[in-house]
């Protein structure tokens, strides 16, 4: 750290520019993108250092949704200062304590009875966030490319067939279809254990929302009950997905949605997303020399082979990963 020039530039900002005092700078998270975090204790505070490199990131919608979502009532960090011009943001500090640490069999009704409720406030604000740009059929059809570019032929070096390509782009279709097909609210996109702070006023603590759009009301959902770092029994899963399911239709945030066309809604939505992250997880090895996410793709993978399963429609998805498994 003593050789990072950035490093230096960011305690020259807080000491020169900000006169902010502090005797040691700590990593405080790792991350998937080029943003660090790093925590420094300020008299008797505790506060966050954001490290965005402009040339790689863009400082900008993670100022913009985090003052949105505080008005919503979500607890996030409060931007203290910012220089975009360098990508420096001082932040208000959620603790080090992540849900992954503390979710158990004893814990979890608590710890995610909380985040429901603040799903909850996401979903019933969705109408005043409509500026945020929307999860296209685009955007949903270039993330699951990514599994095919990287999680197939790089990691597991496998060079597809026309059927398979033909299978996969079947696949695709019919998932970014029933993403579009659901009711668009606020999506945060990584709503899960790692970016879920434990904290004691106003549990839980909601990080990494930058890349929020308006996208299928599942989504969420999926990210938190599905998580790719910690596994439920599928009756668990369903009986939390039905109760929030409940809640929506007490809250008129949906209407006339069955129990069943629910469930379906956000099975499909999770296939979608874990092909995704299976590509990339696979990219943050090969391209970004970032391997321990390796260790998380066979749960991501029995998530999407779990799916393919249990609806007739995917599969020939389903097939194909049996075959490519195999081919491994």
């Amino acid at each position: 750290m003593q050789d990072d020039q950035r490093l230096i530039e960011l305690q020259q900002w807080l000491r020169n520019d900000l006169g902010i005092a502090f005797e040691t700078i700590a990593p405080a998270s790792a991350d998937a993108s080029f943003r660090r975090y790093f925590r420094i204790e300020h008299g008797d505070e505790s506060l966050i250092v954001m490290d965005a490199p402009p040339e790689q990131e863009d400082c900008l919608p993670f100022i913009n949704i985090a003052n949105a979502l505080l008005k919503t009532g979500l607890n996030v960090p409060r931007i203290l200062q910012q220089n975009l011009e360098q990508g420096f943001l001082l932040l208000s500090d959620l603790g080090a304590v992540q849900y992954l640490a503390q979710l158990n069999s004893e814990s979890a009704e608590r710890l995610y009875g909380d985040a429901f409720d603040a799903l909850l406030l996401m979903h019933r604000d969705s109408e005043n966030h409509a500026h945020l740009p929307p999860y296209s059929h685009a955007l949903l059809m270039k993330e699951m490319a990514l599994m095919r570019e990287w999680y197939l032929q790089k990691n597991l070096n496998v060079t597809l067939t026309t059927q398979q390509h033909t299978t996969l782009d079947d696949a695709f279709e019919l998932l970014a279809h029933a993403s579009l097909t659901q009711p668009q609210v606020l999506v945060h996109r990584d709503y899960h254990s790692r970016n879920l702070m434990v904290v004691t006023n106003g549990n839980p603590g909601v990080l990494d929302f930058q890349d929020a759009v308006m996208g299928a009301i599942t989504y969420d959902l999926v990210s938190l009950l599905k998580d790719c770092y910690i596994q439920w029994p599928r009756e668990q899963v369903l009986e939390w997905v039905c109760r929030y399911h409940q809640r929506l239709l007490e809250n008129e945030i949906i209407n006339g949605v069955s129990e069943a066309q629910f469930i379906k809604w956000f099975d499909l939505m999770g296939a979608q997303r874990h092909l995704k992250v299976l590509g990339i997880f696979s990219r943050l090895n090969s391209r970004d020399g970032k391997p321990s996410y390796l260790k998380d793709i066979p749960l991501t993978l029995a998530y999407v082979v779990e799916v393919c399963r249990l609806y007739k429609e995917l599969g020939p998805l389903g097939k194909l990963l049996d075959e490519v498994v195999s081919v491994r």
